[in-house]
C-alpha cells in the first residue's frame, strides 16, 4: 500500500508528463485483434506509418491500457483533458517508436546487449530515466537506490498489480531512452568539421567591418503604376513550388452567440435563493440542506485567509471577520447568487509528518492489536518505530519503520484527513480503506486560523425561453445563408459580427481561444467551400454557425491559393528594381556617400562590428557586400533584402576573441539541430499519416 500511495501522491503530474513525452512500449499480441482487423477498412484507421496501418481497435486497444495504468498511479477513477491528451500523444509516439524509429535504428546496426541491460537498474550506469523519477529520489534529491531494489522486490511480489505495469512501463522507457541516446551519438559524432572550416568559421566572425550607410527604403504604400501579370505570378509559382508544401486546413467566418441569461432567468435566481435563504440561516444540517438546495454542495476544506479569493473577494472578506454567528446574506457576484455561514473555525497547520502501524487481520483481532499497542505507546512512546516494525503490514524498507511521510491540504491519503488535527506524538486508532491505523503526527508547520465555509449557491443561468430564443437568432443565420456571400450580408442585417479564423488544423481543438470545438472543426473539414454550418452548441455556453471561406488540402498549395501573396512579393520586387535603378543612374555623378545623401535628400547612418558570421543580422544581403568590399570607397547600390543600400566601409579589424573553442561549440550546436530534426526527417520518409482527428 505504501508503494502505491507514494506513486500516487508523487507522481500524479509526473507520470501525465512522461507519458506524453516518452516513447512508451508495451507489447500486444497480434492475434487477439486478428478477425477484428479484417472488419475495417482504410476509413477506420486511425493513420499509417512504412505503408502499415494503425486500425482503431489497436490503437484504442493501447489507449485504454495507459489510461487504465495512469488512472491506477494517480488514484483517479477518470483523466482530465489534460491527463487524456498526454495519454493520447504517448499512444500515438508509442507507434512512431515501434514502426519509424527502431528500425531505422534497428538498420544503423544499434543494441543493447544484456550486460548493458543490467548495468542500466543494477550497475554503475543507472539510466537517467530512474535517476529522474521523483519516487526514487531522497529528500537530498540524490538517486536512492534501496527505493528502487523496494518497488523492484513490490513489482517481483505482485507480478500483476499497478507497481509491476509501472516498473515494466520504466523498463521500456529505460530501453528506448538509451537506443535513442546511442543513436543520437551515431549522428552527432558523423558530423565532422575539417580545419579550413574551422578557420573559415573563424575568419567570418573575426574580421569586422565600421561602415557608413544610407538605406532607401521599400515602400509597402500602394503604387497603380507598378503593375504585375498573371503569367509573371505563373513563372514565380513553378519557380519556387517547392516552398509551398502545406497540411491540411480550412479557413472559416464565424458568429458566435453567447447563451447568457437574461434578465427574467437572473431574477428568477435571486427569487430561488431567497426563497430558502432563511431556512440556510436557522438549518442544522447544512451538508443535506446544500444537496438538496445548492448548486454547489457541501465544502468540507478548510480556507485560510487569501484563499478564497479566487472563488469571491466577498467569501474571503467575510469568513476571516465573522464569528460562528454570523451570516453573509444573499450577494450577487456575476451570474452566480451566494450567501454564507461560518461551519467551523480551526487553528490548522498546512502539513504533519506522520507515522503508523497498519493492522489488516479481521476486525476484532485488529481492534484488540491496536488497544494494545495504544496502551504500550502511552507508557513508552519512544517504542512507535519497534512496535511498527514488529506489527505493521506496511513494510518499506527506504523509511524508518512507521514512517509515511509529510502531508499537505492537497496530498494526503484518502481517510486520513484526521491527522491535520490530531495532537502531536500522541497515537490515535484510525479505520480506512485499507484497513486499522494507529496513527501518530510527530511534527506540523505553523498554525493558521481556518475557517469552513458553508456556501448557497444558485446560478443564474438561460432559461428555457433565452435558450430557445438565442438558438432561433443563430438558426436563422444558418437557414438564411446558401454561400458565404449570403452569410455575411445576413450577418450584416442582423448586426452580427462574423470572425474570421484562419489556418484551422484537423486536429486542432480551440478555435480563436474557444475550447472544445472539435464538433466544429470536423464539420469544416467534411464540409466544401462555401458551406454553411448548422448551428453547434459548445459546452451548453456558446451557438456557433460558421462558413468555410477556403480549403487548404495537404500537398503542394495551388496558384489560387498563393495568388496574393505571389502579387505582392512581385510589386515590392518591383519596387526595389525601380529603386536600384534610379539611384544606379544618379551615383556616377558624387563621389563620396555624403554628398550623394545631402543632394538627394538621404540620411546617413553608421554601424560598427559587421562580421559575415554573425548571427544577429538584420539584412544578410547588406553584410554580405559590406565583408568584401575596399575600405574608404563609395559603394553600391546593393539591393537588400528591405530596400536599396549605398555604403561605405570606413575601417575593417581583424580580431582574435571568436576563438577556435567558440568555432566548436557552433558546430556542435549545428550538429544537434541537425539531430533534432531526425524524428521528423524519418516521419517523413516512413510517409507517416495521422487520421485520429477523424475520431478523437
Amino acid at each position: 500500500m505504501a508503494v502505491l500511495e507514494k506513486i500516487r501522491v508523487q507522481m500524479g503530474i509526473f507520470i501525465t508528463v512522461l507519458i506524453a513525452i516518452a516513447l512508451i512500449s508495451f507489447i500486444i499480441d497480434p492475434g487477439t485483434l486478428q478477425s477484428a482487423v479484417s472488419m475495417f477498412s482504410s476509413k477506420n484507421d486511425v493513420g499509417e506509418m512504412n505503408g502499415q496501418s494503425i486500425t482503431y481497435m489497436e490503437y484504442s486497444k493501447k489507449l485504454q491500457y495507459y489510461q487504465n495504468l495512469q488512472q491506477a498511479l494517480t488514484g483517479s477513477s477518470s483523466l482530465d483533458e489534460k491527463g487524456q491528451e498526454a495519454v493520447e500523444q504517448g499512444t500515438w509516439q508509442l507507434f512512431l517508436k515501434d514502426l519509424v524509429y527502431l528500425p531505422a535504428i534497428e538498420k544503423a546496426g544499434i543494441k543493447l546487449g544484456n550486460e548493458e541491460t543490467f548495468d542500466m537498474v543494477q550497475g554503475r550506469d543507472i539510466s537517467p530515466v530512474i535517476m529522474n523519477d521523483a519516487l526514487f529520489l531522497a529528500e537530498d534529491g540524490t538517486f536512492d537506490r534501496s527505493k528502487l531494489t523496494m518497488l523492484v522486490q513490490s513489482a517481483t511480489s505482485d507480478p500483476n498489480g499497478v507497481t509491476a505495469m509501472y516498473w515494466q512501463f520504466l523498463q521500456d522507457n529505460m530501453q528506448t531512452e538509451r537506443l535513442f541516446t546511442k543513436y543520437s551519438a551515431l549522428l552527432s559524432k558523423s558530423n565532422i568539421i575539417t580545419p579550413v572550416e574551422l578557420r573559415r568559421n573563424m575568419e567570418d566572425n573575426n574580421i569586422t567591418s565600421n561602415v557608413s550607410f544610407s538605406l532607401t527604403p521599400v515602400s509597402f504604400a500602394r503604387d497603380t503604376t507598378i503593375t504585375v501579370t498573371q503569367e509573371e505570378i505563373r513563372q514565380y509559382y513553378n519557380a519556387h513550388k517547392h516552398l509551398y508544401r502545406q497540411i491540411a486546413t480550412r479557413d472559416l467566418e464565424y458568429v458566435v452567440f453567447p447563451i447568457i441569461p437574461s434578465e427574467q432567468d437572473i431574477e428568477v435566481a435571486r427569487e430561488d435563493i431567497e426563497k430558502v435563504y432563511d431556512e440556510f440561516v436557522s438549518t442544522n444540517n447544512l451538508r443535506q440542506f446544500l444537496a438538496r438546495n445548492s448548486d454547489k454542495p457541501f465544502d468540507t476544506y478548510y480556507y485560510k485567509q487569501g484563499e478564497l479569493t479566487s472563488v469571491s473577494a466577498a467569501l474571503d472578506s467575510f469568513a476571516f471577520k465573522a464569528t460562528r454567528r454570523d451570516v453573509l446574506p444573499v450577494y450577487k457576484d456575476g451570474d452566480f447568487f451566494r450567501a454564507a455561514r461560518i461551519v467551523d473555525i480551526k487553528q490548522l497547520p498546512d502539513s504533519v509528518f506522520v507515522h503508523h502501524i497498519l493492522l489488516q487481520g479481521t476486525a476484532a483481532e485488529s481492534k484488540r492489536i491496536a488497544d494494545s499497542l495504544i496502551t504500550i505507546l502511552k507508557r513508552a512512546p519512544g517504542r512507535f518505530s519497534e512496535l511498527a516494525l514488529e506489527f505493521s503490514v506496511d513494510k518499506n524498507p527506504n523509511v524508518e519503520p512507521g514512517v509515511i511521510g509529510w502531508f499537505n491540504n492537497v496530498a494526503f491519503i484518502p481517510g486520513m484527513e484526521s491527522v491535520f488535527e490530531a495532537p502531536l506524538n500522541k497515537p490515535y486508532v484510525l479505520e480506512t480503506q485499507y484497513g486499522l491505523h494507529v496513527m501518530k503526527v510527530s511534527e506540523r508547520t505553523r498554525l493558521h486560523k481556518k475557517v469552513q465555509l458553508a456556501v448557497l449557491v444558485k446560478e443564474a443561468i438561460a432559461g428555457k425561453e433565452t435558450y430557445q430564443t438565442i438558438y432561433s437568432i443563430a438558426n436563422s443565420l444558418s437557414t438564411e445563408s446558401n454561400n458565404i456571400e449570403e452569410f455575411n450580408r445576413v450577418a450584416r442585417q442582423k448586426n452580427l459580427y462574423a470572425v474570421p479564423a484562419m489556418g484551422i488544423t484537423e486536429d486542432a481543438k480551440t478555435i480563436s481561444g474557444y475550447e472544445h470545438m472539435r464538433e466544429l472543426v470536423r464539420w469544416a473539414f467534411d464540409a466544401k467551400q462555401g458551406e454553411i454550418s448548422p448551428v453547434i452548441s459548445v459546452d451548453n455556453k456558446y451557438f456557433f454557425v460558421a462558413a468555410v471561406s477556403d480549403i487548404h488540402e495537404k500537398g503542394t498549395a495551388t496558384l489560387r491559393e498563393k495568388q496574393s501573396e505571389i502579387e505582392s512579393i512581385l510589386i515590392l520586387e518591383k519596387k526595389l528594381e525601380r529603386t536600384y535603378d534610379q539611384i544606379q543612374e544618379e551615383l556616377p555623378g558624387y563621389t563620396t556617400l555624403e554628398s550623394w545623401a545631402e543632394a538627394t535628400g538621404k540620411t546617413v547612418s553608421t554601424l560598427t562590428g559587421l562580421a559575415f558570421g554573425s548571427s544577429q543580422q538584420t539584412d544578410p544581403k547588406f553584410i554580405g557586400v559590406v565583408s568584401v568590399a575596399p575600405e574608404q570607397v563609395l559603394c553600391g547600390p546593393v539591393k537588400g533584402e528591405i530596400g536599396v543600400y549605398v555604403f561605405r566601409v570606413d575601417e575593417r579589424l581583424d580580431g582574435a576573441y571568436y576563438t577556435e573553442n567558440d568555432a566548436l561549440q557552433y558546430a556542435a550546436y549545428l550538429s544537434n539541430i541537425q539531430v533534432q530534426m531526425v524524428p521528423m526527417v524519418l516521419q517523413e520518409t516512413a510517409k507517416v499519416e495521422d487520421y485520429r482527428a477523424r475520431f478523437f
